[in-house]
């Protein structure tokens, strides 16, 4: 039987020396013998094998989903205008992000490529409300190099400060938005837009400057009158980049955004449009056992009107920590607080918009960690102890969270 094996092997070897791979069809006769020819007695082995055909040199499938179960305790005692309780109290598993990416390189530097990556979300209400959908986040060709040391994002691309804070900072997306994107902290800007942006990445700074539509991703796109300018400007102090359970760095930022009449407000019979205009400052400071970020956010009220504020005018601040433990940092303990004080109109309360976050992590492997955490909101009531807007989300939530990535 061994010998039958050993010239199977053989043929097999010098076969694919003298003929295509391709144009090979292989033959087992009775006694599992393999043949390069039909005979008798003789059955093709079929190959289960599909190929994947592309005009590029090389494609790379990649894919990270955040799949959960929240238990939402609100605050009992909160009132609305209707004189209801604002929220009921919900237990429910979730599907909080389904990401699935490929990148196709089309040219001789390896740097290059095209970029799609399509993401999974429940929809709101409206047609065929309430599905779980399918739409697009990233869509863009990155050119490497078109100037020294700087690639160009042409499409539906990174916005500047999203994907650095995600990378370097804040390390869980799988339970909270960043302060700029958070609905309980500044809620000014997601983290994809149609435009272009240049990207310089050099050993002790980095600038990302962009144009782009404004609205975002998930935005009806030109409902506004004009572009939006959006920055990141990152000095590597130590000379080291952000790989945070291996490298030290201490990392200083500025970011921003001028969005020109960028939000609708109507009064009376007249629409005006005002600019939005942010800026933010970050710091962080990481070694492989230990990680603390801060960061402060101000955003102006360019309103023409005084009987309004600009949407999105206020300013805040969060801090974030995490320990690291274990021989390979598998195990993590976490916590973050943001603040957010919006503007309101002259004569108004001022209120606070405070959320606190606890929890801890394990790293299964490199395809899967798991997170448990509390989130609690903690509002302050507007004018004349009246609740505020936000005022109804007011307790805790309990998350359990898997993060798959591969």
């Amino acid at each position: 039987m061994k010998k039958i094996i050993l010239s199977s092997l053989a043929i097999l070897a010098l076969s694919s020396v003298a003929i295509n791979a391709s144009e090979i069809k292989l033959y087992q006769d009775a006694n599992g013998q393999v043949w390069t020819k039909a005979g008798e007695g003789r059955t093709e082995i079929k190959s289960k094998k599909t190929s994947v055909f592309a005009k590029s040199s090389k494609l790379n499938f990649s894919g990270q989903a955040f799949v959960g179960y929240t238990a939402h305790d609100y605050k009992d005692g909160e009132i609305g205008n209707s004189g209801t309780n604002y929220q009921a109290d919900k237990n429910s598993f979730e599907l909080r992000r389904g990401y699935f990416q490929l990148k196709a390189y089309l040219m001789d530097d390896p740097k290059s490529y095209y970029r799609i990556t399509f993401d999974v979300k429940q929809k709101a209400a409206g047609f065929d409300g309430d599905s779980i959908v399918t739409r697009a986040k990233y869509a863009y060709i990155n050119l490497n190099e078109v100037l020294p040391f700087t690639s160009l994002e042409i499409g539906l691309a990174h916005r500047p400060w999203h994907d650095y804070e995600e990378h370097n900072a804040w390390l869980y997306r799988s339970i909270s938005e960043i302060l700029v994107e958070d609905h309980n902290g500044a809620h000014l800007s997601n983290s994809a837009d149609l435009g272009v942006m240049a990207k310089t990445r050099t050993k002790y700074l980095d600038a990302d400057i962009g144009v782009f539509n404004g609205e975002g991703y998930h935005e009806l796109q030109n409902k506004g009158d004009g572009l939006s300018l959006e920055w990141r400007f990152t000095g590597h102090l130590l000379g080291t980049h952000g790989k945070p359970t291996k490298t030290t760095y201490l990392d200083a930022s500025f970011y921003g955004q001028y969005n020109v009449k960028h939000y609708d407000h109507t009064v009376g019979a007249k629409t005006d449009w005002d600019d939005l205009r942010f800026y933010g400052f970050h710091a962080v400071y990481n070694m492989p056992e230990f990680l603390f970020a801060a960061q402060y956010i101000t955003s102006d009220d360019t309103a023409q009107n005084s009987t309004y504020v600009s949407k999105g005018a206020g300013s805040g601040y969060s801090a974030n920590t995490e320990v690291r433990l274990g021989n390979e940092k598998r195990y993590k303990m976490l916590a973050r607080y943001d603040s957010w004080t919006p503007e309101v109109v002259s004569g108004a309360k001022k209120y606070e918009q405070k959320t606190y976050i606890v929890g801890a992590s394990w790293e299964q492997n490199s395809n899967i960690e798991w997170v448990a955490n509390a989130t609690i909101t903690d509002n302050e009531s507007g004018k004349n102890g009246t609740a505020s807007p936000r005022e109804a989300y007011n307790g805790t939530a309990y998350m359990i969270t898997a993060e798959v990535k591969f």
